[in-house]
């Protein structure tokens, strides 16, 4: 008996459609979240009704996006999932920051994925949005990259590679990268475009330095670079983040 075979017996004895709702409601640190061919949700866990600031999934279920989360967040999401129902291209371990309608911010790992009816039409999508948690930074762990870290964070505005943060740790570009996905749940690549992000919005939240000049002094080539990074990682543009946070 093949595995498809033996799967497709298991489901047909269940009652109900297995969904992993019950399940992902016990994870407090992971959102989890299913949507029909209009982007609407379907399905939610108990984290993501505690991070939008809802009271029930009720709260939740029929609306889209843009309909959660203030302007221009809403639509920017509401159009990345627009994007993956119509071409149906999944999204794996994209490092975001979770903007909530609270405009609270946290670090996650997003991953959607296309849900497939017959004839292989895309008619919904299922997602997870991952808090990344660190490991004590007294751990012995830690200590053996923390130089290579403090250089990170001191010069992000510089060109980086990560051979050399290996070397400076003593140690070769595997041992270095499973040391920082052990601690950080990230690549080095991505602890290096954590940082430099988290510049950035500091910049723009905090100062009225010119776009172009926070583009270069966070380590990007130009501002058209910078600009792409960010609407991938935040959502939204530098400027529209800039004007959600002034609102407050």
């Amino acid at each position: 008996m093949n595995f498809t075979t033996l799967q497709k017996e298991f489901f047909e004895q269940l009652i109900e459609p297995f969904t992993c709702e019950a399940l992902f409601d016990q994870l407090i640190d992971m959102v989890y979240f299913v949507k029909n061919s209009l982007g609407q949700y379907i399905l939610v866990n108990q984290a993501l009704v505690i991070r939008c600031g809802f009271q029930s999934k009720k709260d939740l279920i029929g609306k889209r996006p843009d309909e959660v989360y203030p302007e221009p967040l809403g639509c920017e999401y509401r159009k990345q999932d627009e994007e993956l129902l119509r071409e149906g291209k999944p999204i794996l371990n994209q490092l975001e920051l979770q903007i909530a309608p609270t405009l609270s911010l946290g670090w996650c790992l997003t991953t959607k994925v296309p849900l497939h009816g017959p004839g292989g039409r895309v008619v919904g999508l299922a997602g997870v949005s991952r808090d990344l948690q660190v490991q004590n930074k007294k751990s012995e762990e830690f200590q053996k990259i923390a130089e290579s870290v403090s250089y990170i964070k001191k010069y992000y505005h510089e060109s980086l590679i990560v051979e050399d943060l290996a070397d400076m740790a003593g140690m070769s570009l595997y041992q270095y990268e499973q040391r920082m996905q052990k601690i950080f749940n990230i690549t080095a690549g991505q602890f290096i475009q954590k940082t430099r992000m988290e510049a950035a919005l500091w910049k723009l939240r905090e100062t009225d330095e010119p776009i172009i000049d926070i583009s270069l002094n966070c380590g990007y080539a130009d501002q058209s670079a910078f600009s792409r990074q960010f609407k991938k990682t935040i959502g939204i543009s530098p400027a529209q983040y800039r004007y959600v946070v002034n609102k407050r």
